[in-house]
């Protein structure tokens, strides 16, 4: 049987949520206001599919907001030598606690 490549390919561990903490989670998370320039942190919540899901290259990357298309916002990343911008949903992202100088 051939290996299959699929987009959530070798996700199992990656993707997991603890058994209580299950489900689509709080509302505050699509009550943060996020602004270009903005550190976020990328961390795929597996219960939302098909909501602007990164890449599992991605999980635990920090990047910088860039702008917003649609419902999603465009976020660059460093990757090894070179910068890519990724299109992701509010659901994956959450504020990056060591760029909040309040």
């Amino acid at each position: 049987m051939t290996i299959h490549k699929g987009y959530r390919n070798k996700t199992r561990k990656v993707y997991r949520k603890k058994p209580r903490k299950r489900g689509l989670g709080s509302v505050e998370k699509y009550l943060v206001d996020y602004n270009i320039n903005d550190r976020v942190d990328i961390i795929a919540d597996p219960s939302q599919h098909k909501r602007g899901l990164p890449h599992r290259r991605y999980h635990g990357k920090t990047g910088i907001i860039v702008g917003k298309r649609g419902r999603c916002f465009e976020v660059e990343v460093k990757l090894q030598n070179k910068k890519k911008l990724l299109i992701i949903g509010r659901e994956h992202l959450r504020l990056n606690h060591a760029s909040i100088k309040e």
